[in-house]
């Protein structure tokens, strides 16, 4: 079994996994439209060019997501998605990354429970958490 993260866009699915694949040195697996598929039809016209499913490789986790209907869109709550690394200097380069245009909710530095850590909203909506928990 494997438990994935799966994001809703608005529009933006395929700038948003560009930045990923650029930002956390992963991997575009598959990115598909909605044109040409059994749900061409089933979308507003202006939609037929959006993402109806794309999936990029991070490591060894597996980050999906699409564009949907603007009625069926919401901002992103309740969870985040983490990443974790082994030096406090990788995880300020990815939170600097991620954070660029975005919004930083808490900004990175030394914590109790960690070496770095920091917390913040991608120029998507996307929550994020960075994390070194110590220095190997």
């Amino acid at each position: 079994m494997q438990l994935n993260a799966y994001l809703n866009f608005n529009g933006e699915c395929e700038a948003a996994f560009k930045f990923y694949e650029q930002v956390l040195g992963g991997k575009i697996i598959m990115m598909s439209r909605f044109r040409g598929t059994p749900g061409e039809n089933v979308v507003p016209p202006d939609m037929r060019d959006r993402i109806i499913h794309a999936r990029i490789q991070v490591g060894d986790t597996v980050l999906m997501g699409s564009d949907s209907p603007p009625d069926r869109v919401s901002q992103p709550k309740g969870f985040a998605l983490s990443l974790q690394f082994n030096t406090g200097a990788e995880a300020e380069s990815k939170f600097k990354a991620l954070s660029d245009k975005g919004e930083v909710g808490m900004p990175m530095g030394k914590t109790f429970f960690a070496e770095r850590f920091g917390m913040l909203k991608d120029r998507f909506g996307v929550p994020w958490m960075v994390i070194c928990e110590k220095e190997d």
